[in-house]
């Protein structure tokens, strides 16, 4: 794990000592994960600094920058929850060099630790192979035989084959081809984003999505609900190139016709508000091509919903 480097979390200070005034780089922890204990009830920041599948995928390169560009805004929120509810950040996963497959590996060992500490993990990727590696952690955590939901919000089913080599485009496939007590459901998906071999493979291992011009908010609460239910536990990721353009332009793959952010945000606190779902990731926000900071702007907010939704807030 590396540290977070200095200054990373700092920002304004209105107030020294009323907690009503923090912002998040006032009451966050860094902690070591061997040092983490579950006291009070807690929220896990990661990183997972990996671009190296979305090189595999033939994308734009950038997304490991994020995590901590993604820090720094979530730095500058105001902290609305109250004492006993806890923010840690536990330090980033590396991948080194080309080495993607020891670097998700690590990454699952780092998120089944903070499960078995009962602390929830916020793991801020990196390209959406950053998914796997969060996969991994849960199902060790959980068990072969109990039944898992994986909900993605995304553009694209990322099912491509993994033959030749595993990239930020084949996690999916790789998990439903391998755990046949995994489920996966995807919000958001292009219709011209993915080819017809993609939605023929997604019909054969029986993927559940939705188009992204049926979304609005508040549309899918019921058909969240249904899978939630139908699953002993959930895990939640986020490819920001679901967004809308014009409100993410600083993603690998920017999407004209993407969602709203507040529709994905109403997703965000549906999944997170449910006991059964145990983690969330967001992946793919490019700081390199943003601009103006919109992109990591929005992934911050959108983290912060995920971290006040687990922590029962609102």
């Amino acid at each position: 794990m590396k540290n977070v480097p200095e200054g990373i979390w700092s920002g304004r200070i209105d107030h020294h000592t009323n907690r009503s005034s923090f912002r998040i780089h006032q009451i966050i922890e860094l902690v070591e994960l061997e040092n983490l204990n579950s006291v009070n009830k807690a929220c896990a920041l990661i990183g997972f600094e990996s671009e190296e599948g979305v090189r595999r995928n033939k994308g734009q390169l950038g997304a490991a920058t994020a995590p901590n560009e993604l820090r720094k805004e979530l730095a500058k929120l105001p902290w609305k929850l109250p004492e006993g509810k806890r923010l840690v950040d536990i330090g980033t996963v590396e991948c080194v060099g080309t080495e993607l497959e020891q670097a998700q590996e690590n990454l699952g060992n780092v998120v089944s630790t903070v499960l078995t500490k009962n602390v929830t993990p916020i793991i801020l990727g990196g390209g959406h192979e950053t998914v796997f590696g969060h996969y991994s952690g849960v199902r060790k955590f959980i068990g072969s035989d109990a039944s898992l939901g994986i909900i993605n919000i995304d553009a694209h089913f990322d099912l491509r084959s993994y033959e030749e080599q595993t990239s930020s485009g084949t996690m999916f496939r790789q998990i439903l081809e391998t755990d046949s007590n995994s489920n996966y459901f995807v919000l958001g998906i292009q219709r011209y984003g993915n080819t017809k071999e993609l939605f023929d493979k997604a019909d054969e291992l029986r993927v559940e999505y939705v188009y992204e011009d049926q979304m609005s908010v508040g549309n899918t609460e019921s058909v969240l609900n249904d899978f939630i239910d139908k699953h002993d536990f959930i895990m939640l990721t986020l490819c920001t190139d679901v967004l809308n353009a014009a409100f993410a332009p600083g993603v690998s793959a920017p999407s004209p016709f993407g969602l709203d952010p507040k529709v994905v945000r109403s997703i965000i606190q549906t999944v997170t508000s449910n006991k059964k779902t145990l983690s969330f990731d967001i992946s793919e926000v490019n700081p390199i091509l943003d601009e103006n900071n919109r992109t990591v702007k929005l992934g911050a907010y959108l983290i912060n919903e995920a971290i006040t939704s687990f922590l029962g807030g609102k």
